[in-house]
């Protein structure tokens, strides 16, 4: 009896032993999984100090696989010269685009135009805007006179940057329904065709790759289409002088697309 006991102890024993292997086994899935987790990020800042984490933590002196995770030397110089030809990139563009700004401010001024024009610089570029007074008669897709004040000197700074080109026609929320336009769609997009085409006209030193047009009628209002004045606002030409990069925090620099411009 006592060699039957002896052995139930020794089985109960044996039968315990695979939870050491099993807690190891369990500990290096886990760092694995955090390795490809680290390895998926883009920051790679952070990849670099978990990769000296696990170092510190695994290795015992010899060469570990975790110093092969970080970027090496020439790598880390590589992604900080694109980052500074980048950023020179954009701030060169950005004063451009601010001389460009500061012309046809001064137009502006010294032709008491305040009421048909103004310009904002935004993340996607330079903004120019023209009122449907200072350009087309209501619910018509003719230029009026009064536009040879402005598209002469429009094409002129257009002329003197490479950057890309969209115009855009907006209306107000009031119907149209016409044998020509039988809707705002129609209105906004002749409208901004008719621009775009009489710019290249009086300047030929435009290039016509460069441009495009776009009508969103009245669904992208930039103001309230609750009293007369504030419709007015809406109805409009923009003039969008597209940055050739645009900065994202979590992205840095990258080239701007066509489809950014209209998504936006």
């Amino acid at each position: 009896m006592a060699k039957k006991k002896h052995a139930k102890k020794h089985e109960e024993e044996a039968s315990e032993a695979w939870l050491l292997p099993y807690s190891d086994l369990m500990t290096l899935l886990l760092a694995l999984f955090i390795c490809l987790f680290a390895i998926s990020q883009t920051d790679q800042t952070k990849l670099q100090q978990m990769a000296q984490a696990f170092t510190a933590a695994f290795n015992l002196g010899g060469p570990s696989f975790f110093d092969k995770m970080g970027p090496s030397n020439s790598m880390q110089r590589e992604i900080i010269s694109a980052e500074d030809a980048g950023n020179a990139a954009y701030v060169q563009e950005n004063q451009q685009l601010q001389d460009l700004q500061a012309q046809l401010e001064e137009y502006i001024r010294e032709n008491n135009l305040e009421e048909e024009l103004s310009t904002e610089l935004q993340e996607e570029g330079l903004m120019i805007r023209i009122k449907e007074r200072a350009l087309f008669p209501s619910g018509s897709a003719d230029l009026v006179p009064e536009s040879q004040r402005i598209g002469p000197l429009v094409a002129g700074l257009l002329a003197q940057v490479p950057e890309r080109v969209l115009i855009s026609g907006h209306t107000d929320t009031d119907p149209i329904n016409t044998a020509q336009f039988p809707s705002n769609w129609e209105l906004s997009s002749v409208r901004a065709m008719t621009f775009m085409k009489y710019l290249l006209s009086i300047n030929q030193n435009l290039n016509p790759a460069r441009f495009s047009a776009i009508g969103y009628g009245e669904y992208r209002p930039i103001a309230m289409n609750d009293t007369p004045d504030n419709k007015q606002k809406n109805r409009r030409v923009e003039i969008l002088i597209a940055r050739s990069l645009t900065f994202n925090p979590n992205e840095g620099f990258r080239a701007q697309t066509d489809t950014d411009l209209v998504a936006k």
